[in-house]
């Protein structure tokens, strides 16, 4: 496995696989219920990427198979950072890559189709915007590489590309 950005945060016992667990926050029997909504996560400038927990740990999920997991934690963010048009595509872009590999698994080709195509179409505007880089990721580099991943028609999410930040 690759390096941990958020070491203090431990995964969850299982990583969610729909209509195979229970639901982590929707069923008192999933690993993350607790019977309450969530608070709000905190926004971040971009260039503070290095300090949210919250953003690394979204990374570590992803990288480690926690697929609606990671999913779930960006998606906080994506929240908070609507007003950040460049940010909200870089989130949402990363969530949609991360949906499109829990659809592997799940048996739905198309559906990793369509989530890869959108996703890294938000993730190819950042890059141009950005010149490439943004909160610590080769975002070109990644796009290049989940894009052969998602043509390759994957069995398993097993060669998709990690997460690497700088």
């Amino acid at each position: 496995m690759s390096e941990r950005y958020a070491p203090a945060r431990t995964f969850p016992p299982y990583a969610y696989l729909p209509g195979r667990d229970p639901h982590p926050t929707g069923d008192p029997r999933g690993h993350s219920y607790t019977g309450e909504r969530e608070p709000p996560a905190a926004y971040f400038e971009p260039a503070r990427w290095s300090e949210n927990e919250d953003y690394l740990f979204g990374a570590d999920l992803y990288n480690a198979g926690f697929f609606w997991e990671a999913h779930e934690v960006w998606e906080g963010l994506w929240h908070s950072a609507k007003h950040d048009a460049l940010q909200a595509d870089f989130l949402q872009g990363l969530i949609q890559c991360s949906a499109a590999c829990l659809k592997i698994p799940m048996q739905q080709p198309a559906g990793l189709e369509k989530l890869s195509t959108n996703g890294l179409a938000r993730l190819e505007r950042v890059a141009s915007a950005s010149r490439g880089d943004y909160m610590g990721l080769a975002v070109r580099e990644f796009v290049d590489r989940f894009r052969a991943f998602a043509a390759s028609r994957p069995e398993t999410p097993d060669d998709r590309p990690r997460i690497a930040l700088a």
